[in-house]
Formats: C-alpha cells, structure tokens, sequence
C-alpha cells in the first residue's frame, strides 16, 4: 500500500471511531434512521477528499470537525425539508407533516445491542423527537449541538451563520420550546412495562373504562399510517377520544406483543406475523401522555422490527 493508501486507511480507521457519535447527532437532528447514515456518509466523504485530513489544527480535534461538518449537512437537509413542507399547500400533504412519526429505534425487549445504546443515550424518546421536528431547523442545531454534544457556542456559530451570542439565543428560545412541549418520559423500563401490559390487557378486552384509567386526560395520540385509509384518526386529542380508538381496535390488540421503542417498551401488533402497526408510549407519573404509532406498512418492513419471540 502506497503512503496515500496508508494515510487514507489510518483516516478511515479514525473516522469509525468517531461514528456512533455522529449517527447519535443526525439521529436528533433529522429523526430519520437512513437520512442520519446518508449525512454521516456524506460526512465521510467530505472528510476523505481532504487526502489526508482537515488541517493539522483540526485532525488533533477531528471529533470536533466531523461534529460540525455533520451538523452542516443535516442543517441544509432539514432546511429543504422545511421549504418542501412551506410549499405542500395540499391540506392532506399538510395533515401527514402534522402526524409524521419519526423513525423509530426498535430491538427485542430483553436487548438493545451497544450501537443503540449510543444512539439512544439521554432518553431520545419519540416524543422529543416529535418536538424537535416542530423547531426552526437552526434552533434545532443549536440546541442538539449544545444541549445533548456539549459543543461550544463559538463552535457552532459559524455553522448557523450567527454570533455565537445570537446562537446561544437560538438554544435558548428553543429550549424554552422543547420544556413546554415534551413530557420527561418515566425512565423506569419497569414501570412502563406495567403500565404497558395494562394497556395491551385493557385493549383486548375493549374495556373503555379501563384504558380511561392509564390516560392523561390531555393525552395525544398521533398515527402516521402513509398512504394507509383506515379507522384510525391521525392526530387526536383527549383521554375519552384517544380511549375510543383504542377500543375499536381490540381484535388487532390480540395479535401484539412488546418491544422496546427508543429503549422504552412499546407494542407490535403483528396479525398472521405480519407487522401491521407499532407503537411507542410516552408514561409520566403511571398514566400515558402520549401515544405515537406507525401503521405505514413500508416504513416498518424498513425498520427492522423483531418478529414474536424473536
């Protein structure tokens, strides 16, 4: 192998090493499994065309660089985005943003393998996500970057094309957003098992006044079912209507079993073993505040969910 083959190797070598933070931070960023590998890539790309590295005052920090040229690339993915939902002007198109669920990480309830505990750190539960897809996409990098990477201000700055005391304005209001906005999920896994069998029992036995029992009365659910038509309602509000939902579903409930959900356990619901919905559970303080659930047959065939028993 030539020195150029050799420098490339080493730099490749250096590069895995920094991965699953990376794929840690386009997974806040973008709330999308394959988009958050394609910026990494993207990342790695950028970072191999340099023959040799970024400059000798960069390589010593590359952790650094590589954190700001991925946060770069997801800027501009979600800023697209962005433009894409700004101009959707179709009140159905509209509805699918509002109850876009994003990807979420899922493994069998008795293991989540080390590349997901990484992924997964500091509870990245649903519901956050959902929150942060609702942030300008440079509030959003602000705080990712600060709040869950401990990058500096100065650091990111650059990237935002701001001062780093605008930047620290942007982390500000859109933590401001994110406390007012997502439930600190119970991070007893324990616990929420509980309180999710009780679901599950409660839901195939069509017994509304049990399923009233583990709601918050303003408890949300949010169904992202793709191009699915069916009974079930995309974004609904209220303990007694969410409840009513739950119980017209009770033959669909005799086919579920639990996974874990972004480490939390959740419901697969898996009629002659095909996988027809999943379901993640937000619990603060032994009832549900919010309900998201994916019933878009081809996203889950791409997520990867464990079969019964599996």
């Amino acid at each position: 192998m030539n020195d150029n083959g050799s420098a490339q190797a080493a730099l490749a070598a250096r590069f895995e090493e920094h991965r699953p933070r990376l794929n840690a931070v386009a997974y806040r960023m973008l709330g999308s499994l394959s988009e958050s590998e394609d910026a990494v890539q993207e990342a790695w790309l950028r970072l191999s065309r340099t023959a040799g590295g970024p400059d000798s005052d960069e390589v010593r920090n590359l952790g650094g660089w590589l954190t700001t040229v991925v946060g770069r690339i997801c800027l501009d993915l979600l800023r697209s985005r962005q433009s894409r939902r700004e101009d959707s002007l179709d009140a159905t198109a509209q509805a699918a943003w509002e109850s876009h669920v994003p990807d979420p990480v899922v493994s069998r309830l008795d293991a989540v393998d080390p590349e997901q505990e990484v992924l997964l750190a500091d509870s990245v539960g649903l519901a956050l996500l959902v929150v942060l897809d609702t942030l300008a996409p440079a509030e959003r990098l602000a705080l990712v970057l600060h709040d869950m990477f401990a990058v500096p201000f100065d650091e990111i700055a650059p990237v935002v094309e701001r001062s780093a005391a605008a930047t620290r304005q942007l982390a500000s209001r859109a933590r401001r957003r994110v406390q007012g906005s997502a439930p600190a999920p119970e991070t007893d896994v324990a616990k929420q098992r509980e309180v999710v069998e009780a679901w599950m029992a409660a839901t195939r036995a069509g017994d509304f006044e049990a399923l009233l029992e583990l709601l918050d009365p303003d408890v949300v659910l949010r169904a992202d079912t793709g191009e699915l038509s069916s009974g079930l309602s995309k974004l609904v509000r209220g303990a007694a209507t969410v409840a009513g939902q739950a119980a017209m579903f009770a033959k669909l409930a005799e086919h579920q079993y639990m996974v874990l959900v972004n480490g939390l356990p959740g419901l697969v619901a898996a009629p002659g073993g095909e996988v027809v919905s999943l379901g993640s559970f937000t619990v603060v303080d032994g009832r549900i505040v919010e309900i998201d659930i994916i019933a878009d047959r081809e996203r889950l065939r791409s997520l990867g969910v464990p079969a019964a028993g599996a």
